[in-house]
């Protein structure tokens, strides 16, 4: 007799391409003991700001903490990006403009070569949204979810800092254009919202 837990309706097992592959520094965790919010956060196939002030009836800011032109020592296979090939390494924060809650900490590796003047530009005076940039630039895309689990961080940056060695919900995707990726996105949720209300 198979196992009940066999049966159990897994919303992410149809959105995943590559959770086999995982990094190590991402660890298991089940999707059914999370709540409805954190389950939403997992799947949405869209703007994850947008989602959250839905959510929260509050203007969500996102803050940029760095953005940097790094060179890729090794080929990197999700990004489809040749050795020694510059890429951008964008940090953000999401955080409610008057409760100041903090709701995403985001880490996007770009390859600058692929994106529009508009998104380019954007992404190099603009402390908002990925996701803001792309749809006011009106450059058709397409989201694939790699892997989720849970995380843990160490040496934050300073608005973060109070999450340091507390778990993190975390995701990685790619985002396509014609065919090719563009960015690579890990979104980290704190596991317990400081904002028990909501």
């Amino acid at each position: 007799m198979s196992d009940e837990k066999d049966n159990v309706f897994d919303p992410m097992n149809a959105l995943l391409t590559a959770q086999s592959s995982r990094p190590p520094q991402f660890k298991s965790i089940d999707i059914h003991t999370l709540t409805p919010f954190q389950r939403a956060l997992m799947t949405i196939d869209g703007t994850v700001t947008k989602f959250i002030e839905a959510y929260t009836m509050e203007h969500v800011l996102v803050t940029r903490i760095s953005q940097s032109e790094q060179v890729i020592e090794d080929e990197y296979t999700w990004l489809e990006v040749d050795k020694d090939s510059p890429v951008t390494v964008r940090k953000v924060y999401l955080h409610g403009e008057q409760s100041k809650i903090i709701h995403a900490y985001a880490v996007t590796l770009i390859a600058p070569d692929m994106l529009n003047n508009s998104v380019d530009e954007g992404l190099k005076t603009q402390g908002g949204s990925v996701g803001r940039l792309l749809r006011s630039s009106k450059m058709e895309t397409y989201r694939e979810f790699l892997w989720y689990g849970s995380q843990r961080f160490e040496n934050l940056p300073d608005p973060l800092s109070s999450f340091n060695g507390k778990d993190f919900l975390s995701r990685t995707y790619r985002i396509i254009s014609d065919g090719k990726p563009i960015m690579m996105i890990n979104e980290n949720f704190p596991l317990h919202r400081q904002d028990e209300s909501h």
